[in-house]
């Protein structure tokens, strides 16, 4: 294999590829990224058997081959390189990278004994990538971290017709986002629950294209698997991961509960206060909520050591005859978490009964309606008597 191409389209590329390189593979083999020439192109791909990373980008190829190097050292190398053309040349043993006057020699690894990648299932249908990536950032925060619970670290996608749904819950906080797209037929229908990690990055390191393909196994060999694809100037970019096993637990029904009282306020003095106030809430205790007559006063406090109280204006409407929520404790982290994931001017707070789930929506204009597209759902934390 002989090849030269830009410094900056191989550093891109070796990192994006070596991005899920697993720490301690399980394999040492799956250590290694697999370089590929063919043609008028050159393909980095990855592979952990869960996970594989595939780009491809335009090169000059004098000999086409393919090589197996460590993964993390190309990576680390090719950030350091200076900014000139990269000549790379691989025979069986040994990779050659020469750049101006740095010149590095590694050995290779064994191609032979590298597993093949799963292959593309058929294409489900495509989303813009800005609105795709915006929408995964928001329900992941919602997602669990507990590995020993893997059906709550997942993304669950929901897939009819022009819609996609994305939901997660960790059983504490829920997310629920809305987007239409384009479908390849306006009568699919389709599920899958996605690791909310691999979900994350994929989306995030897709938005150089302006669309971003989904293709979802059914049946044959791509049962299980998930497939996301983008083309930009930054090279043409494919992620395959195996979807999570179980049931995911059915609680869209906790968004359709409806409210007894909402407060709005400014999304971000809300921010600012809970993060302030939040600087003395003592691990495991509440942020309280105190809700008033056109304003709320959030408090925090570390035993007798610290406390902290900020109010601001808010606009506060409940219904006749039901009892007002007076007060409501929320996880510092959580609220601060939903806060941040709106775009919008405004939150509601939407509240049945003191100790029953609080639903947030975004609101455009303070007197407009919510917009229901993004629904996040907080538990409220007991607060003492």
């Amino acid at each position: 294999m002989k090849i030269r191409l830009e410094r900056d389209v191989l550093a891109e590329a070796v990192q994006w590829a070596a991005r899920s390189l697993p720490v301690r593979p399980s394999v040492p083999i799956l250590a290694g990224l697999l370089v590929r020439a063919d043609a008028e192109r050159v393909t980095f791909s990855s592979f952990d058997y869960e996970t594989s990373a595939r780009i491809s980008v335009p090169a000059m190829v004098a000999d086409e081959g393919e090589a197996l190097i460590s993964g993390r050292l190309l990576a680390d190398i090719s950030r350091s390189l200076p900014a000139k053309p990269v000549d790379i040349s691989a025979d069986d043993t040994r990779m050659e990278l020469i750049c101006g006057s740095a010149r590095f020699t590694l050995q290779t690894l064994p191609v032979g004994d590298y597993p093949n990648l799963p292959s593309m299932p058929a294409e489900t249908g495509t989303v813009r990538s800005d609105a795709f990536a915006a929408a995964v950032s928001q329900v992941v925060v919602a997602a669990g971290r507990d590995e020993l619970l893997p059906v709550f670290t997942g993304v669950r996608v929901e897939i009819e017709g022009e819609l996609i749904s994305l939901l997660a819950t960790d059983r504490y906080r829920m997310a629920l986002k809305e987007l239409s797209w384009n479908p390849g037929s306006t009568q699919v229908s389709a599920t899958a629950l996605v690791p909310a990690r691999v979900l994350s990055e994929t989306a995030k390191s897709m938005t150089t294209g302006e669309e971003i393909t989904l293709s979802l196994g059914h049946s044959g060999a791509g049962e299980g698997i998930i497939g996301f694809a983008g083309h930009g100037a930054a090279g043409e970019r494919e992620t395959t991961t195996r979807l999570l096993d179980g049931e995911f637990p059915k609680v869209r029904h906790i968004m359709n509960t409806a409210a007894s009282m909402n407060v709005r306020v400014a999304t971000a003095e809300a921010i600012a206060a809970a993060k302030r106030v939040a600087l003395v809430a003592e691990r495991n205790t509440s942020l309280r909520m105190l809700i008033g007559d056109g304003m709320i006063t959030l408090e925090a406090a570390t035993g007798d050591q610290a406390q902290a109280s900020e109010a601001i204006e808010a606009t506060v409407d409940h219904s006749a005859g039901d009892a007002p929520v007076v007060a409501a404790g929320f996880n510092p982290s959580y609220l601060l978490d939903a806060l941040n994931a709106f775009d919008t001017p405004y939150v509601n707070f939407a509240f049945t009964a003191p100790s029953k789930p609080c639903q947030l929506t975004g609101v455009a204009e303070l007197d407009g309606e919510s917009r229901t597209d993004y629904r996040h759902v907080i538990m409220l934390m007991r607060l003492p008597s």
